[in-house]
């Protein structure tokens, strides 16, 4: 999530250096925030396949544990785990979004910019 404070916007005040400047602390700060992801997923995926014992004495892989605990909660009918399961197998829903109305504005804006004639009727 962005800094509010570290943004500066670029303006004809900022010199061609400030903006150079302000351009590498943006970009150390992204690379910061991609090594700090990736050691986190790298850890969980150690994490994921080491073997863990469960409450009855079990061994099991860690992605197995996860699974089965998310499982049993979804049997349990915690709808949260449901629609997880539901989204990892890839049966997530088509979200759409109908609009009803455009404002007369920006249907005469858009026409413009595409180049069609706005008497329609």
């Amino acid at each position: 999530m962005a800094n509010e404070q570290n943004l500066i916007p670029f303006t004809s005040d900022q010199s061609r250096e400030e903006a150079k400047k302000n351009g590498r602390k943006g970009g150390k700060a992204s690379g910061e925030a991609r090594r700090r992801r990736k050691a986190f997923a790298e850890a969980f995926n150690v994490l994921l396949e080491r073997q863990f014992q469960d409450a009855h004495g079990k061994q099991a892989q860690g992605v197995d544990a996860i699974t089965t605990r998310v499982f049993q909660k979804a049997l349990e009918g915690d709808m949260k785990a449901v629609q997880f399961i539901r989204d990892t197998v890839g049966e997530m829903p088509v979200q759409r979004v109908e609009v009803d109305t455009i404002d007369p504005a920006a249907r005469t804006e858009m026409d413009e910019l595409l180049g069609i004639d706005g008497n329609r009727d």
